[in-house]
């Protein structure tokens, strides 16, 4: 195993921003980390970096006891945090050439990373000259200078135009084949596009661990439907085969079904045994933007 968080918690003062998270992830995996903003996500990479300590549990990196042996653990990790700490009056090169030296690595390694992220052009320039999408290609670069085996991005695309996302999420890939990625992001496309698995968490509770490939075969179908009129939710809870349903606005419905046949003509017998009209009756793909609405709303 690469990683192994087992049992994981953590509080601060009264309020608990981590409680019992479990979960583990193999060499050339790339999960998407996700949940809505507060859920825990940042905590829990601060704890897998060594960063901050748990309450409870441990987390192993490559069999290393993180918080027994956090300088050994940090050697085999790349971290971008999500707010990327550049010394932003150095050169591009310096600057690397400055991490090289912490690292204690091979100066030519500032090269080929420097290539690897798109820097080519900017590493003669000042970090502070540099467009947010750049200085994230510069803390990505710092990130992989060691040749990490796990890499830890927090929010990693933050700031980038369309081409250069484009440009990351190949890099991503490209590094995912021979590491352990697990990165942070809203961005459900750049999920989809990047990852194999995907992780979600609510007010610091795992609730979903799934390979992307199980979540698109899902044979779950999502119905929107708009009645003449506002229809309580205990009435709605009759419909056969319902997993959820999300009231959202105007008498408005999105219904979610656990049943691959076409669920349309059940909700108009529903709505005539119950005396409603139906303005508006449509079919949605359940995607995973979908289904992290679903589970954090």
């Amino acid at each position: 195993m690469s990683i192994k968080v087992s049992s994981v918690s953590k509080a601060y003062n009264t309020q608990k921003a981590l409680n019992n998270i479990s979960f583990s992830a193999e060499k050339g995996q790339i999960i998407g980390f996700l949940g809505p903003n507060g859920a825990g996500k940042s905590t829990m990479m601060k704890i897998l970096t060594g960063y901050i300590k748990p309450n409870e549990g441990s987390v192993l990196v490559d069999e290393i006891d993180v918080l027994q042996h956090p300088l050994d653990a940090q050697k085999l990790i790349g971290y971008l945090p999500e707010h990327n700490p550049l010394y932003s009056d150095m050169y591009v090169r310096e600057y690397l050439q400055f991490q090289a030296a912490i690292y204690k690595v091979d100066k030519s390694n500032i090269e080929i990373c420097i290539e690897k992220v798109g820097l080519s052009a900017e590493a003669h320039k000042k970090i502070n000259k540099l467009s947010k999408g750049y200085q994230q290609r510069v803390g990505l670069a710092a990130a992989i200078l060691h040749n990490p085996k796990i890499l830890i991005l927090d929010e990693p695309t933050t700031g980038l135009d369309p081409n250069q996302l484009v440009e990351i999420r190949a890099l991503i890939k490209d590094l995912g084949k021979d590491k352990t990625v697990l990165f942070s992001t809203h961005i459900m496309q750049e999920v989809e596009a990047v990852c194999d698995r995907v992780i979600i968490i609510k007010k610091g509770e795992l609730i979903i661990d799934k390979k992307i490939a199980e979540l698109q075969t899902n044979s779950q179908q999502v119905i929107k439907v708009i009645f003449n009129t506002n229809v309580e939710e205990v009435l709605i809870n009759q419909l056969k085969n319902l997993v959820s349903a999300i009231y959202l606005n105007q008498n408005t419905w999105k219904l979610t079904f656990n049943f691959q046949e076409d669920m349309r003509s059940e909700i108009f017998d529903f709505a005539q045994k119950n005396n409603l009209k139906i303005l508006e009756l449509s079919s949605e793909n359940k995607t995973l933007e979908s289904l992290f609405t679903e589970l954090t709303n």
